[in-house]
């Protein structure tokens, strides 16, 4: 096995909670909350549901928006300390979000840079916002997601012999841990990785992702 590479969630794994739920409460576009439970559901593809969500908000708002984003925010404990460790390590560390790229990129900011940072894009040009999947699915991939995590893993680690850890908590996190060699799992990822018998641990910080990833014997090898 090679080396450990790291696929980190944004949305409820990076923050305490998830943005885009926090701003449809907030704004409370019509029937967003039938939609979020078709999504969580998975009874209609990501990219449908989240596409449905914001189309129902001006752009007009943009600014609001964005800034209740950003001050609403709260960054999991340990995160800092988790960058920095796996700068020390010389682990590679992706965000790939299923989140907009109008939250994501001014949150991340001062905790940056990373290897890379996979997320999807807003368009305010138009009367109401318009979603686009800049990480689309391949060709081995029908779901419709949106931010397209597996698709994401396939490309970074493609003709690597890498160790691929993914840390998420929610439904754009499912088919990424299914291609993980080890999972940090919270809420409904963690229950999914139970049922289909994902090797995975669980944790309430970064501090808990740390000391799991140091435990690992892939992590034990490099040099401190």
């Amino acid at each position: 096995m090679g080396k450990p590479v790291i696929y980190c969630d944004f949305d409820g794994t990076i923050t305490d909670s998830d943005n885009i739920i926090a701003i449809m409460k907030k704004f409370a576009p019509p029937n967003w909350e039938a939609v979020k439970d078709q999504i969580l559901s998975r009874e209609i593809p990501i990219s449908e549901g989240v596409g449905k969500l914001f189309s129902e908000l001006s752009s007009e708002k943009k600014e609001e928006i964005t800034l209740f984003a950003i001050e609403n925010a709260k960054i999991r404990d340990g995160f800092p300390e988790f960058v920095e460790f796996t700068r020390s390590k010389g682990i590679p560390l992706y965000i790939v979000s299923g989140g907009i790229d109008f939250f994501v990129y001014p949150i991340l900011e001062k905790y940056g840079p990373f290897d890379g940072i996979y997320c999807n894009q807003a368009d305010f040009s138009g009367d109401n916002i318009k979603i686009l999947w800049p990480h689309a699915c391949d060709s081995l991939c029908e779901n419709k997601c949106g931010c397209c995590k597996p698709s994401i893993i396939r490309k970074l680690t493609k003709d690597e012999d890498n160790f691929s850890i993914v840390i998420g908590d929610s439904v754009t996190d499912l088919e990424a841990a299914k291609l993980a060699d080890f999972v940090l799992a919270r809420d409904l990822l963690k229950e999914k990785c139970l049922e289909w018998n994902i090797n995975h641990q669980g944790f309430k910080t970064f501090f808990d992702c740390i000391d799991a990833i140091k435990n690992r014997t892939e992590v034990k090898k490099l040099a401190w």
